[in-house]
C-alpha cells in the first residue's frame, strides 16, 4: 500500500507564514519548522545540562518539526485572528486537531503510533515540560523573524516584535532555558556573516 503522508508533509514549503504582514523576505512553514526544531532541541539540552532535567531533546526536535504540520491543510492563521477570542481559538484548535488526524490517517497502520506520539497531548510531567519548551521555541522563532525584519528596515513587524518579546520574556521565570537561550544566542541574530564568524 502506498502512503501519501510524506508527500503531503513535504508541501510545508508552499505554506507562507505571516500572511497579513509585508515581509522583506518571505518565510515558509518548512523553514519555520526546522528553526523551531533546532531551538526546541537546544532548550531541552540546556535544561538537561544546566538544570538537571531528564528531557528527550531528540523528541523535542521532532515535535518541533511537526508542530505546525496541520497548517498544510488549514493554512497559517495569523496570531491576532487565531487568539482574538476564546471561541475562535477553541474552534481553530478543533480544526487543527482534525487536520492532524487527516495527516496521520495517511500513514501505514504500523507506523502511525510513532507519529501519533508527536501530535498527542503530553503524558507525564517531563513531557508536559518538554512541550512547553517547544511552544517557547515557536515563540523564539517568531521573535527571530521579527528581529530579522527590523534589521532589514521593515517597520511592519514593530508591534509584532514588541508583543512577541513580551511573551518570550514572560516565559523566563517558569522556563529558565528560555532566558539562557535569549541571553546567549538571540543577540547575534541579525549580525552579518563576517560578524558571526
Amino acid at each position: 500500500m502506498q502512503s501519501t503522508f510524506f508527500a503531503i508533509v513535504s508541501r510545508m514549503k508552499y505554506i507562507d507564514r505571516w500572511a497579513l504582514m509585508r515581509s522583506s523576505r518571505p518565510e515558509n512553514l518548512s523553514e519555520h519548522a526546522l528553526e523551531v526544531a533546532m531551538i526546541a532541541h537546544a532548550l531541552a539540552t540546556i535544561g538537561n545540562v544546566r538544570y538537571g532535567r531528564s528531557l528527550d531533546a531528540s523528541k523535542a526536535a521532532l515535535i518541533g518539526l511537526y508542530h505546525d504540520a496541520s497548517e498544510i491543510i488549514t493554512g497559517d492563521m495569523p496570531t491576532p485572528v487565531k487568539y482574538h477570542d476564546a471561541h475562535i481559538r477553541d474552534a481553530y484548535k478543533q480544526v487543527e486537531h482534525e487536520a492532524e488526524q487527516t495527516l496521520l490517517a495517511k500513514l501505514p497502520d504500523d507506523l502511525r503510533p510513532a507519529y501519533e506520539a508527536l501530535f498527542a497531548p503530553a503524558v507525564g510531567e517531563d513531557e508536559a515540560y518538554l512541550r512547553r519548551l517547544v511552544k517557547a521555541a515557536d515563540k523564539i522563532s517568531a521573535l527571530i523573524k521579527c528581529v530579522e525584519e527590523a534589521q532589514a528596515g521593515n517597520a511592519e513587524f514593530r508591534t509584532a516584535e514588541a508583543s512577541t518579546r513580551r511573551a518570550v520574556e514572560g516565559m523566563r521565570a517558569e522556563l529558565p532555558e528560555v532566558g539562557d537561550f535569549v541571553d546567549e544566542f538571540l543577540p547575534s541574530y541579525g549580525n552579518t556573516l563576517d560578524e558571526l564568524l
